[in-house]
C-alpha cells in the first residue's frame, strides 16, 4: 500500500523536466518586480473610540502600587489633519520637550528598521562614532588574499631558485638565510657567516630540499670572539663551556665563545662578556649571561606593561621552539641577573658611577628621583595601599635588597626595630567612618609579613618622595605612619611652609609631636620637629565627605590659605599603577620585593618629570582664567553686598589669625532632607482636604515631585552607565 510520502516522491519523480524554450520564457532574477503596500491598505479604519490608559500611584508606605483606567478622548478630526500636515512637512516628529544632548539616552537604529522605511520619507542622520582607522581596515580587507601570498612568498625561497648559486660569492649553493635580517636573501653557509660577525644571535634556516629548517651560526662555524674590540682575532683563544647559554630578544642560544687568552687584554672573562654587550650571571667561569638589549626589553616591559618575569621567560622559550621542545632551564639565572640589572641601573642614571666614593658612598634617598617644582611650598599626601602584601616567606637575612633605603623604600633595619620596640598600639577614633583607624590592629594580616604599604608624595605633581616608602606589618597603625613621615622629611629644609594632606589627618594629626619625640635618633632632627609644629594638616577633597561636620570644617583644603585647587587626592593615583606588580611580589622576598618596587617607583617619578612641563603650562594657562572670572564675580558680590563686605573681612581675617575664633564658613542654618520636606508638603495636602479642596488627581504634588525625582536619579545612572560601555 503506498503512502501518502511514496506518492509524493513518485509526483516528483515523474515531474517532467523543462525545456528551454520553456525555461527562456520564464522570469528571470533580472525581471521580476517588487511591489510595497503601506499597511494602512489592509488594516481597517481606525474608529474615534476613546484610549484607555492606566495611572499608577505609590502608597504612602511605598509597599504598594494602585492602578486606575482612565479614558482619554480621541483627538478631533481636524487636529488630526493638521498634525499630520505638520509632520509631513518637517519629516520627522516634533520633540516632546527639550533635552541637553550631553544628557540624552541615545540608541542606534537597526539596519533593518531603516531598509524598511520608504525612500521618499525623509530620514534623520544618525551619528557614527567611527574610528580614524576604520577607513584603511576597509581597504584592506579585499587584500587579504595578496597579502597571505606575500607572507607564503616570504616563508619560501622567493625570488631564488633551487639551483641558484650564492649572490655573493657566487661559487657555491644558496641554501642558508637568517630570520631576523630585514631581507632575507639566501647565501650560502660561508657567506651567511661573515654577513653575521656583528649578530652572531640571529636565528638562521637551512635549505633542506623541501623547506627551510632551523639551525644556528654555530653549527656554520661562527665564534664569538671576546677581549678584542677592534675585530681582530685572538692568537691564543680559550673557548668558553660546551653548555654556555645567552638570553637575547629573540630567544635563548648555544653559541661557540672564545675568550681571549693572550697579550691583548688581561681582564676576566666575565668582564670580557660584559664589555662585549652580555650580562655574565657568576664571576666565576660564567656559563649563562644575557644580552643587554634583552634586560633591557624586559625592564621596559615590566615597568611599562607590567609584564612578569615569568611571563617573559616563557615567550623567549616559544621564541626558542614553539613545539614543545624546552630550551636549558635558565628562569632563576635570570630572575637574579634582572634583579642585579635593576639596580645597576639605578645607580648609572643617579651618576653614581662619576662619584670617587663609588657606590657604598650612596646616601640614604639619594637615588630618588626628586621633584623640581616644589621650592617654596611643600604639600605632602600620605596613605597606605593595603593590596601591595607579602607572604610569609623568607626573610631580610636570607634575602637583603640590593639598596633598600637609598631611592624609595625606607632602610628596614632601624624601621623594623622601633616598631617592634612600640608593640601593639589602641587607636581611639573620634571621627565616625574610619576603617584605617578601625581595623589598625588586624587589616587581614594572617599569614602575611607585609599586609601593604605606607608612602608619601607631593600632592600637587605626584613624585614619589625619597625613603617615603614603608611597609605595613599589621594594619595602618600610626607608628608605621609617624616613621615613614619622618623618614621623608628629613630630606627637606626647615624653612620650607608644610601642608599635609591624610584621609585621617584629624586623628593621626593629635599628639603627634609627643609621638615623634620617640622616633630614633637618625630621623628625630630638631629642624624637623620644628616643621611638624608649624605645618598644617588637611584631609583630600573626597575622603573628607566620610567625616563629621567639624572635621570637614577645620581640615577643609579649600578653606585653607593657599590651598587653591589641590585635591589631596594626589597619593592614590601611584596605586593604580604598581597594582599591576602586586601578583608578582606578593610570593617574593623582602630584599628582592624592594628592589623591583624601587624601580617600579622610580620609572613612574621619570613618567611625571616628562610630563611635568606640559602639566605646569595648562594649570598656568587654567589658573589665569579662573583668577579673570573669580575676581569679577568677587568684584560683583563686593559691590552688592557692600555693607556687609567690612564685617565678613573681619571675620574671615580673625579666623586665619587664630584657629579658634567662629569659623565664617560654617553653616550656620541646616538643610531639609528629602522626607522633611514631603512630610511637610503632604501636611499642606492635608490641611487642603480638611479645608474641602477635593484634590483633582489621585497622585498629590508631593508624591509626584518625589517620583520625578526618583527618576532623575535613574537617568544619571543610566547616563553614567552608557559613557562607561563606550
Amino acid at each position: 500500500m503506498a503512502t501518502p510520502s511514496d506518492a509524493q516522491r513518485s509526483h516528483k519523480r515523474k515531474r517532467p523536466r523543462m525545456g528551454e524554450a520553456e525555461a527562456a520564457s520564464r522570469p528571470t532574477q533580472q525581471h521580476l518586480h517588487n511591489h510595497t503596500f503601506d499597511l494602512h491598505y489592509f488594516l481597517p479604519t481606525a474608529t474615534d473610540a476613546p484610549v484607555v490608559t492606566h495611572i499608577e500611584r505609590v502608597s504612602a508606605d511605598n509597599r504598594r502600587t494602585y492602578s486606575t483606567p482612565v479614558e482619554v478622548a480621541p483627538s478631533s478630526p481636524v487636529k488630526r489633519l493638521r498634525t499630520e500636515a505638520r509632520q509631513h512637512i518637517s519629516g520627522q516628529q516634533p520633540p516632546l520637550m527639550v533635552v541637553d544632548d550631553s544628557e540624552r539616552y541615545a540608541m542606534e537604529d537597526s539596519d533593518e528598521y531603516l531598509s524598511q522605511r520608504g525612500a521618499d520619507e525623509e530620514t534623520v542622520p544618525v551619528s557614527e562614532q567611527r574610528s580614524s582607522s576604520d577607513p584603511a581596515m576597509n581597504t584592506w580587507m579585499p587584500e587579504r588574499d595578496a597579502f597571505l601570498a606575500a607572507l607564503l612568498w616570504r616563508d619560501g625561497r622567493g625570488p631564488a631558485s633551487e639551483s641558484e648559486l650564492c649572490p655573493i660569492c657566487e661559487l657555491r649553493d644558496a641554501t642558508i638565510r637568517c630570520q631576523d635580517c630585514l631581507v632575507r636573501r639566501v647565501t650560502c653557509a660561508e657567506c651567511c657567516v661573515d654577513m653575521h660577525i656583528n649578530n652572531p644571535l640571529h636565528w638562521v634556516e637551512k635549505w633542506n630540499g623541501a623547506y627551510f629548517s632551523r639551525c644556528s651560526l654555530r653549527d656554520l662555524g661562527l665564534r664569538i670572539q671576546l677581549g678584542h674590540y677592534d675585530g681582530s682575532q685572538c692568537g691564543r683563544p680559550r673557548s668558553a663551556r660546551d653548555d654556555f647559554v645567552v638570553l637575547d630578544r629573540n630567544g635563548i642560544h648555544k653559541p661557540a665563545i672564545d675568550f681571549c687568552g693572550c697579550y691583548h687584554t688581561t681582564e676576566a672573562p666575565h668582564m670580557q662578556l660584559l664589555k662585549a654587550g652580555l650580562y655574565p650571571a657568576t664571576l666565576d667561569s660564567p656559563r649563562t649571561c644575557a644580552t643587554l638589549a634583552c634586560l633591557d626589553f624586559f625592564q621596559i616591559l615590566s615597568l611599562q606593561g607590567k609584564t612578569t618575569a615569568y611571563d617573559f621567560y616563557a615567550s623567549l622559550e616559544t621564541l626558542t621552539n614553539a613545539v614543545g621542545v624546552k630550551p636549558p632551564d635558565r628562569y632563576r639565572v635570570f630572575l637574579r641577573v634582572a634583579r642585579q640589572y635593576r639596580h645597576l641601573m639605578l645607580l648609572k642614571r643617579a651618576g653614581r658611577g662619576h662619584d670617587r666614593y663609588g657606590v657604598m658612598g650612596t646616601a640614604e634617598g639619594e637615588l630618588a628621583l626628586r621633584c623640581p617644582a616644589c621650592l617654596y611650598t611643600l604639600y605632602i599626601a600620605m596613605d597606605a595601599c593595603f593590596r601591595l602584601k607579602r607572604r610569609l616567606i623568607s626573610s631580610w637575612a636570607r634575602d637583603p635588597g640590593l639598596g633598600t633605603g637609598w631611592a624609595y623604600m625606607i632602610a628596614p633595619g632601624p624601621y623594623l626595630a622601633y616598631i617592634e620596640s612600640v608593640g601593639e598600639q589602641k587607636e581611639m577614633s573620634t571621627c565616625s567612618g574610619l576603617a584605617a583607624i578601625d581595623h589598625a590592629n588586624d587589616k587581614f594580616s594572617r599569614g602575611y609579613a607585609v599586609t601593604g604599604v605606607g608612602m608619601g608624595v607631593c600632592a600637587r605633581h605626584e613624585f614619589i618622595l625619597p625613603t617615603s616608602v614603608g611597609d605595613l606589618q599589621k594594619g595602618e597603625r600610626y607608628s608605621n605612619m609617624d616613621y615613614i613621615f619622618m623618614a621623608f622629611m628629613r630630606h627637606f629644609m626647615a624653612l620650607l611652609w608644610l601642608v599635609v594632606s591624610y584621609d585621617i589627618a584629624c586623628q593621626w594629626s593629635k599628639n603627634l609631636r609627643e609621638r615623634v619625640a620617640n622616633l630614633p635618633p637618625s630621623i628625630r632632627l630638631a629642624a624637623i620637629l620644628k616643621i611638624v609644629e608649624l605645618a598644617r594638616f588637611v584631609i583630600p577633597k573626597m575622603h573628607i565627605k566620610g567625616h563629621v561636620l567639624l572635621c570637614q570644617l577645620f581640615f577643609a583644603i579649600g578653606l585653607l590659605p593657599g590651598g587653591g585647587q589641590m585635591d589631596g587626592e594626589g597619593v592614590e593615583r601611584p596605586w593604580s599603577m604598581v597594582g599591576g606588580v602586586a601578583a608578582s611580589t606578593r610570593a617574593s622576598g623582602p630584599g628582592s620585593r624592594a628592589d623591583q618596587l624601587d624601580d617600579h617607583w622610580g620609572f613612574w617619578n621619570w613618567a611625571k618629570l616628562l610630563k611635568l612641563a606640559r602639566l605646569l603650562r595648562r594649570r598656568h594657562d587654567k589658573a589665569e582664567y579662573e583668577l579673570a572670572t573669580q575676581e569679577a564675580a568677587f568684584e560683583e558680590l563686593s559691590v552688592q553686598q557692600g555693607d556687609d563686605v567690612p564685617q565678613w573681612l573681619e571675620m574671615v581675617e580673625a579666623f586665619e589669625a587664630d584657629p579658634t575664633q567662629p569659623n565664617p564658613y560654617q553653616a550656620t542654618t541646616e538643610g531639609l532632607t528629602e522626607r522633611q520636606v514631603r512630610d511637610r508638603f503632604e501636611e499642606e495636602e492635608a490641611k487642603e482636604i480638611a479645608a474641602g479642596r477635593v484634590p483633582l488627581h489621585d497622585v498629590g504634588p508631593a508624591e509626584f515631585m518625589e517620583n520625578l525625582l526618583h527618576v532623575e536619579d535613574e537617568q544619571c545612572v543610566v547616563h553614567v552607565g552608557r559613557r562607561l560601555s563606550y
